[in-house]
């Protein structure tokens, strides 16, 4: 009996959890969101993202992040976890999207994009890319990320069930005079 019940239980708490799915160029195309629509989607992060820079002498501020030692350096590190909640903030480029996913400051966000090496997802975007890492801007600091952080994708909660919207006549009939 109490296996019955806790399966119920898991079952309710699993459909009330959000149906996460990969943000797309599809979905970005097929329903030409304006930028006020945007930012009332629930943006999500579907993997790590780990930024980290050098600090140098006299610039050991620490904002939102941490400051530890690596090889003897002091190095500042931010890190946005999965399934951190993102708010879209502005279009940089048509197709591209800032995401902020710090609440106490609109400067800190990342960019991304779509990209066809992965089905049109929407992933993190960097200045560049080389083999080992990527730079990215986040605030007023320039920051460095691994290539994982290349596979980080745009999530949203989506349900289709509320997505499609039927609109139904019903003939009343007509009477021969």
């Amino acid at each position: 009996m109490r296996t019955i019940i806790f399966a119920f239980i898991v079952a309710t708490l699993a459909s009330c959890a959000p149906t996460l799915k990969y943000y797309t160029k599809d979905i970005h195309d097929d329903n030409r969101w304006s930028d006020s629509e945007l930012r009332k989607i629930q943006f999500y992060l579907s993997n790590d993202i780990i930024l980290w820079r050098d600090i140098s002498r006299g610039e050991s501020v620490i904002t939102n992040g941490k400051i530890k030692m690596v090889d003897g350096r002091e190095v500042e590190e931010v890190i946005i976890k999965k399934g951190t909640k993102g708010a879209f903030l502005f279009s940089p480029t048509k197709n591209h999207y800032a995401v902020g996913f710090d609440a106490s400051d609109d400067n800190k966000y990342l960019v991304f994009g779509p990209s066809e090496k992965v089905n049109g997802r929407y992933v993190l975007l960097a200045k560049d890319w080389d083999r080992r890492y990527g730079s990215v801007t986040y605030g007023d600091k320039v920051y460095k990320t691994t290539n994982e952080s290349a596979f980080a994708y745009l999530m949203v909660d989506l349900d289709k069930k509320n997505n499609t919207k039927v609109s139904t006549n019903k003939a009343s009939g007509r009477t021969v005079k």
